[in-house]
């Protein structure tokens, strides 16, 4: 008997044969997958409020980032998934609109950026090496954004 394993119910040492543990993952994936669309059928799934989607999606980031699985974004996946988002929060009618002092102070944040030492010319590749100007977008304004340039 190996010492270092707990005994089952069964009174053997080791992982049982049978059962839903047992099976590989993605067979396991494939009957809880199934379940998962009988109980959205039959209208007793749980449904995610916005805080409870949240919640899980911070959950499940930290447990990735500790594993190492987490997705790491490069510089033009991150403004991707950016617009995207911004694009659905106006979509929407849930983005936040600044006035111009809250535009100028986001304005002197940015620049103000930790990711970048810019006093020793150090990148920490988090930007790209366009982006070196002190308050000034990587990006030409759009026709009708808010701009002083444009107004």
């Amino acid at each position: 008997m190996a010492p270092d394993k707990e005994k089952g119910r069964d009174g053997r040492n080791g992982e049982s044969k049978r059962g839903f543990a047992s099976m590989d993952k993605e067979k396991q994936r494939a009957i809880a997958s199934q379940g998962g669309k009988a109980a959205h059928e039959k209208g007793t799934a749980h449904e995610f409020d916005s805080e409870e989607a949240r919640a899980a999606g911070r959950k499940g980031g930290r447990v990735a980032h500790q594993r190492g699985t987490a997705h790491e974004f490069d510089s033009e996946e991150a403004r991707a998934a950016g617009r995207k988002g911004g694009k659905a929060a106006h979509e929407r009618g849930t983005a936040h609109e600044f006035d111009s002092t809250e535009a100028r102070e986001a304005g002197r944040k940015g620049g103000e950026s930790p990711a970048r030492d810019r006093s020793k010319g150090k990148d920490d590749g988090h930007f790209p090496p366009s982006s070196t100007r002190v308050g000034a977008s990587a990006r030409p304004a759009k026709t009708g954004s808010q701009s002083h340039k444009n107004g």
